[in-house]
């Protein structure tokens, strides 16, 4: 790997991180409520995005969006979860 490589590997790890830490803290902060606080949409076009980006990530062969694509699921799917579960408790 030259250096241009791996300056290019930093910049799109950065980037990636960043990307992160915007979902990141909305998690913790629907975290501490128990609840999401972001539109119910937001998280499925999260999810779907996710996926087809994870998908072009794996054809392309591109570690950087491999990694920032993979990690996102997690959040997603929790704070559907969330909505579900709050959604079930006022119709009960």
């Amino acid at each position: 790997m030259n250096l241009t490589e791996t300056t290019l590997l930093v910049i799109g790890f950065t980037g990636q991180f960043f990307f992160f830490m915007r979902f990141f803290v909305q998690w913790i902060y629907s975290e501490k409520q128990r609840k999401s606080v972001i539109p119910v949409a937001f998280w499925y076009f999260s999810l779907l995005g996710s996926v087809c980006l994870l998908t072009y990530a794996i054809l392309r062969k591109d570690i950087v969006f491999i990694v920032g694509q993979s990690t996102g699921f997690i959040i997603y799917i929790r704070n559907l979860y969330f909505i579900k579960k709050e959604r079930a408790k006022l119709n009960a």
